[in-house]
């Protein structure tokens, strides 16, 4: 799978027993029963699998001001029209897929950050082996910001990582004793 290259095989191990890589498999997104982009392109299908302890993606996203701009809207066919194929669409707030599936390419990790989850919250997200991820990443927050927010508001997100995995260090730490 083409995300997983880039991350320690420890840390993909886990996947592989519920899923495997979704771009090899459609109804992981388009849902085996009702095989609708329509439903594929909202944010809710997602939350199938980003969610819950070891997912927060959508927690994170739900409370956000662009979820909860979504939330607000997204019943509104002016707003979220989703029989528009992702690289028409013209929302007034992104989706999950807007941004990770960027003009309609099904390779939802080319646009991320750098990867935080599983074991590696504690990475340098500011190492020279993450920049051209980040420089997309601002490339993506740039269709609405301009490139000094997105790289502000980056910043801002890579020092809560920060905090919140040496917060995680040490609960573990005194789990263990």
């Amino acid at each position: 799978c083409a995300w997983s290259i880039e991350r320690p095989p420890g840390d993909t191990a886990e996947c592989t027993f519920c899923h495997t890589s979704s771009e090899e498999r459609c109804s992981t997104c388009h849902q085996r029963h009702q095989f609708d982009p329509r439903v594929a392109r909202r944010s809710e299908q997602c939350k199938t699998c980003h969610w819950g302890k070891d997912h927060r993606d959508w927690e994170a996203y739900d409370i956000s001001i662009h979820g909860t701009v979504y939330q607000v809207n997204k019943t509104d066919p002016n707003n979220f029209d989703f029989s528009k194929k992702l690289s028409d669409a013209d929302y007034v707030g992104p989706t999950c897929q807007y941004c990770h599936m960027r003009g309609g390419h099904h390779n939802v990790q080319r646009l991320s950050t750098v990867y935080t989850s599983m074991g590696m919250s504690n990475a340098d997200r500011g190492a020279p082996l993450w920049s051209e991820k980040r420089d997309t990443w601002v490339s993506v927050c740039d269709d609405c910001h301009s490139p000094r927010f997105a790289r502000e508001n980056l910043q801002a997100m890579d020092e809560a990582c920060k905090d919140a995995g040496i917060k995680y260090t040490e609960t573990f730490k005194i789990a263990e004793n």
